[in-house]
């Protein structure tokens, strides 16, 4: 190994160099997006915009909406792995930013599980974390604290590159990390960038009979550059701070008030600053006045200087005058979010509002663009909405997409925004599987995956194609990657294939799917003269006594029934009838015996009354709350301009975040 030159202090893990010494590159992957869903946005306000194309539901989004909301911008919120998702961003945000809020996972035991509420009662049930989710917590805790920091550092690396000049970039971390990962921060954007280390109170006290109470968070700030957009904040009145200090009274005016300086550090020598006001010479302090003298002299006529019985006179503040104190770098006025709090989504991570509302007040301007890539129960968001800014999220787990997506429906007048998925995966993030065997892991390339898989599901490989990996009957079968989603791009290159080989059946087998994807593929396949049937990879494939037994089977995705009727003229109206999850025995027996009806399976479902082949448009939606667990299955009425044929279609999504979304023709008379 090629000796390394060391002309600097920095922290070092195994896999930061090369064997020959040099920096490994941070991996720039740029993938296009797929616009999925449009939210609080109407396809009457979309054709009013008269832009000069529209994305198709197969098409990829290459940023075509303008820079501000006057210009038609619209707020994102993606679902991917934020290293791949801020590589596609660069092309057109680098540099244009302008704050950037991360709380990545700091606790070694953090994983992608999570408890939600089910049907109308408050009973939880627990989701394990997905293929995709179990893949990312290897890459971020598989070595400990040297797997976290490499996935840290190459983020950071895209982050600043994503920041402005003027941007700030905020990285909040707990207590047993926050010396290594300030030493990366610093590497990245330069010690000199560095503002503040906040220190946080999330919590009042905790017990620990062998050391003190661990009770704070570390927010680390830096900027881009030497100029950077800081705005004044005050923390709100202490009433101990008011009871000590305003211990004065102003029997004229009724008010308590607290004495000031009137003077400012230093003399000077010129000037009436530093001459005697009243027979009092700031400069024998070492002082001069911080107003002039015709100031001082109104002040004292609207009786708002205090004159003691010596020494130099004060300004009176009063109490309804005070504002608080400019913040400064520990907090322990904003608490954690608790289980009864109103704002409360059931993330056991979740920052209160009052945190986010802070830091985007101070680092950031009505307008600006905000993004948080580790955005998860949607914090920062949510915030950033209410606050007038723009806004870009991502996060790898469906279920904080689904839960940012209801708690922005919830802030009144929200915005348009838009879901993305990542359109492709490059074939390299494919490459890494852990098959037990024996009791023994064994990675095996993808050839042997491929082939793995295909013998589970009965298939035979075969050879010479590009997308397609076996053949079962009649039918040719592709497969998707155990640590990536089957995406629309990915089905539809199996189905030109498919076509070239006039082959009329196509399975495709998939660990993780696209949002958006089930339930629209069919019928676009069919359209094309391809029976496609997709089936779910089930997790008993990676359990080597349940392959050896024959124990596997691979299962249809979920699918919907409804009704449309015409409850007058020119109006349609939609009711869910069912919603079957095929194969629920798969599910674990303690989540099956809490649900007692189809509808506890949905926890959201939303209409698209005229689909025109290209991006969901949200024009009526239902979704269950921590408040309101009661779902009505079915629509509100709606209006069409004429009648005619039009193609309705109805996306729900599960209690794990899994969306299911389907078309139905209707005609309006």
């Amino acid at each position: 190994m090629a000796k390394i030159e060391v002309n600097k202090v920095e922290l070092v893990w195994p896999g930061k160099y090369n064997e020959d010494g040099t920096l490994k590159e941070v991996p720039r992957v740029n993938l296009p997006f797929q616009v999925i869903e449009r939210v609080s946005e109407s396809r009457a306000t979309r054709e009013a915009a008269k832009k000069p194309s529209q994305l198709g539901l197969f098409d990829v989004w290459e940023g075509s909406e303008g820079g501000t909301f006057d210009e038609g911008w619209r707020n994102k919120l993606i679902w991917g792995d934020n290293l791949l998702v801020m590589g596609s961003l660069l092309d057109r945000f680098a540099g244009k930013i302008d704050l950037i809020y991360i709380d990545p996972p700091f606790a070694t035991g953090a994983d992608f599980s999570f408890t939600t509420e089910i049907g109308e009662s408050d009973e939880e049930i627990f989701k394990e974390q997905s293929a995709v989710e179990e893949k990312a917590y290897r890459d971020t805790w598989g070595q400990g604290a040297e797997s976290y920091l490499g996935m840290l550092f190459e983020r950071l690396v895209l982050m600043r590159d994503l920041l402005a000049s003027t941007g700030s970039i905020f990285v909040h971390i707990g207590p047993n990390i926050d010396h290594l990962v300030r030493c990366v921060v610093d590497e990245v954007f330069g010690a000199e960038r560095h503002l503040n280390e906040i220190i946080w109170r999330r919590a009042f006290a905790h017990s620990d009979s062998r050391r003190c109470g661990i009770i704070h968070d570390a927010i680390l700030l830096y900027t881009k550059s030497d100029t950077w957009t800081w705005n004044e904040v005050r923390q709100a009145p202490d009433p101990d701070y008011v009871e000590t200090f305003f211990d004065s009274y102003d029997e004229k005016v009724r008010k308590r008030y607290q004495r000031i300086t009137l003077t400012a550090p230093g003399v000077t020598k010129s000037g009436p600053s530093g001459k005697p006001w009243r027979g009092i010479d700031p400069s024998a302090i070492g002082r001069h006045w911080a107003n002039t003298h015709e100031e001082l002299d109104r002040l004292d006529r609207e009786g708002r200087i205090h004159w003691p019985k010596k020494g130099v006179p004060r300004l009176k503040r009063y109490e309804d005058e005070y504002e608080g104190m400019v913040i400064q770098d520990i907090w322990t006025d904003l608490n954690k979010i608790h289980n009864q709090s109103l704002e409360a989504t059931g993330y056991s991570t979740q920052k209160p509002e009052a945190l986010l509302d802070r830091i985007i007040h101070a680092s950031s301007s009505e307008g600006d663009l905000v993004a948080d890539v580790f955005c998860g129960s949607g914090t920062t968001l949510a915030v950033a909405e209410k606050l007038g800014r723009r806004w870009i999220g991502a996060d790898l787990s469906r279920f904080a997409i689904h839960t940012t997506r209801k708690r922005l429906l919830e802030i009144e007048g929200c915005k348009p925004f838009e879901i993305l998925n990542l359109g492709k995966y490059e074939r390299q993030y494919w490459q890494g599987i852990t098959f037990k065997k024996k009791g023994e892991p064994q990675q095996r390339a993808l050839y042997e995956y491929l082939a793995f898989i295909l013998r589970i599901y009965g298939a035979q490989p075969v050879s010479g194609m590009q997308h397609l990996h076996g053949k079962k009957g009649r039918a040719l079968v592709h497969i998707g990657a155990v640590d990536a989603p089957v995406t629309i791009d990915e089905v539809n290159a199996s189905i030109e294939e498919c076509l070239a080989l006039k082959q009329a059946e196509l399975h495709v087998l998939g660990w993780e799917w696209e949002m958006g994807m089930v339930g629209m593929m069919e019928p676009e396949a069919k359209r094309r003269g391809v029976r496609l049937l997709l089936l779910q990879i089930p997790r008993e494939v990676m359990e080597q006594q349940a392959v050896d037994k024959g124990d596997v089977q691979f299962f249809q995705l979920a699918y919907l029934e409804v009704e449309i009727k015409n409850p007058k003229k020119l109006t349609a109206q939609v009711t869910l009838t069912d919603f079957v999850i095929p194969n629920t025995e798969l599910i674990p027996e303690d989540v099956r015996d809490k649900v007692k009806k189809w509808s506890d399976w949905i926890d959201y479902w939303a209409v698209d009354w005229d689909f025109q082949e290209d991006t969901f448009m949200q024009g009526w939606v239902a979704y269950r709350t921590r408040k309101e667990r009661t779902l009505p299955l079915k629509s509100d009425p709606h209006t069409y301009q004429k009648p005619g044929k039009y193609t309705v279609v109805v996306k729900v999504i599960d209690i794990f975040g899994n969306d299911t979304t389907q078309a139905f023709p209707h005609e309006v008379k």
